[in-house]
């Protein structure tokens, strides 16, 4: 009989955690390969994590709404069907286990990702923005009890820490006690002044007037931490651009019914912008790049994610990889398939991975522009705003003249970092120019 670890998956390249939801398996259950054990859930998506194996579950890890890191154990298999109860491995059974993995700290010291409890114990993003946000200094943090998984510090408990301060049950002392006892982690300590988002306005108790007060729902919470995240750790800039998209718009008409007929598939504006968006990320890749550190990270892969509502009204970003290596209808494929697996729930946590830029389109809610927040780890996203009719000098042969034009406007936020106005503005005039210049007689 054997033993298999079930990991905590990856998720996407900035993913560095995910919460437990719902666990599908108990300890005793039989589980076939490939059968749900858990469903879990990032900024990104929902998911559900299957077997890797067909067994007993031995034992989980974990609790429902903990939050643990990728690469951690949440539960172990038997695999050879024996009831859970039964006894530890024979002598000479290969027990199967793999190691935690390390993360690297600010300092380029390996730090285990699994809590350890004490001074240099594990704090994830989400509890260091909170404690950030309300003032907490790590020595405070530090004295705070957890209830995670070995004494780890969760959202529930800083959560009440913070209530119960604010009550009067806690004395704010034992920081300050705390910060002369326990000598501070300085990696550890860099890294919560990283991760830390602007400061956050104390929550009010009292609220005058006629309110109704909503509580966030779990995906607007993350998606919240991760929009502030972005703004303080990229300083966002935007360019603008107008586009005569008259010729693109009169062609999608002209062969749009043709097109849904021969492809089983609508054509939208979206593969078409996609598509100009391509070609100008190969005239300037520095667009399609990350920043890790003082590195810049030039990805050669052209994955572009396309914002998407999903029916909560929240946003998604779904990712169609290798958009370089599609043509028109190949795109339309993609965008459709994933713009309706997210109106349906469908998305997998593969379908949000990889993205090197986003595309999202205001416009889609009659928004004229936007100045949208970069999807980290990426350094730039383009929006592309609704499409009007307005009169516009159209110059001619026999000279200038007003005229009706389709006119759309581009907007570029982008990582200041790496990308200066120059680029940025030229990037963006340059899918201004590929739409513009959209050739009205091209063939489906």
């Amino acid at each position: 009989m054997a033993l298999v670890d079930l990991v905590m998956p990856k998720m996407g390249e900035s993913i560095m955690e995910a919460t437990i939801l719902k666990w599908h398996k108990q300890p005793g259950d039989a589980v076939k390969q490939d059968e749900t054990v858990l469903e879990i859930a990032t900024d990104k998506v929902d998911s559900e994590v299957p077997s890797i194996t067909e067994g007993v579950v031995e034992e989980v890890l974990y609790k429902v709404n903990d939050v643990v890191p990728i690469g951690s154990v949440i539960a172990r298999i038997r695999t050879n069907g024996a009831a859970a109860s039964s006894g530890p491995a024979v002598a000479g059974t290969q027990v199967q286990t793999s190691p935690l993995p390390h993360r690297p700290d600010t300092t380029g010291n390996p730090r285990p990702a699994q809590p350890t409890g004490g001074p240099g114990r594990f704090y994830s993003p989400l509890v260091l923005n909170i404690a950030a946000g309300e003032g907490i200094p790590l020595s405070e943090l530090e004295s705070i009890p957890g209830s995670g998984n070995e004494g780890r510090v969760t959202k529930k408990d800083i959560l009440q820490y913070l209530a119960d301060r604010r009550s009067g049950t806690v004395s704010t002392n034992i920081g300050s006690s705390a910060r002369s006892a326990v000598p501070a982690a300085p990696a550890l300590t860099q890294r919560f002044q990283e991760n830390a988002p602007l400061p956050a306005q104390s929550p009010m108790t009292v609220y005058s007037g006629n309110v109704e007060i909503v509580e966030m729902d779990r995906m607007r919470r993350l998606i919240a931490d991760h929009m502030v995240r972005s703004v303080h750790t990229s300083p966002h800039v935007t360019s603008f651009a107008e586009a005569d998209v008259t010729h693109l718009v009169h062609w999608r008409d002209k062969v749009k019914k043709e097109f849904e007929k021969r492809e089983n598939t609508k054509l939208t504006f979206t593969p078409l912008f996609i598509e100009a968006v391509v070609r100008c990320i190969k005239k300037y890749p520095l667009i399609n790049s990350s920043v890790d550190g003082d590195k810049i990270i030039i990805k050669k892969d052209i994955n572009i994610g396309m914002a998407a509502a999903l029916p909560s009204g929240n946003l998604i970003v779904p990712v169609i990889r290798n958009a370089d290596q599609l043509n028109l209808n190949g795109l339309a494929r993609q965008v459709n398939t994933l713009a309706d697996n997210a109106r349906q729930n469908k998305l997998k946590p593969e379908d949000t991975q990889g993205g090197t830029f986003t595309l999202t389109n205001v416009g889609s809610f009659g928004s004229l522009m936007g100045t949208p927040i970069i999807n980290q780890p990426q350094v730039a996203i383009l929006a592309v705003g609704a499409i009007k009719k307005r009169p516009v000098v159209l110059e001619t042969p026999e000279g200038d003249a007003i005229v009706i034009r389709h006119m759309m406007y581009l907007s570029l936020s982008y990582d200041h970092r790496i990308v200066d106005g120059s680029l940025g503005a030229t990037f963006c005039s340059a899918v201004a120019r590929e739409l513009e210049n959209f050739p009205v007689d091209r063939e489906l």
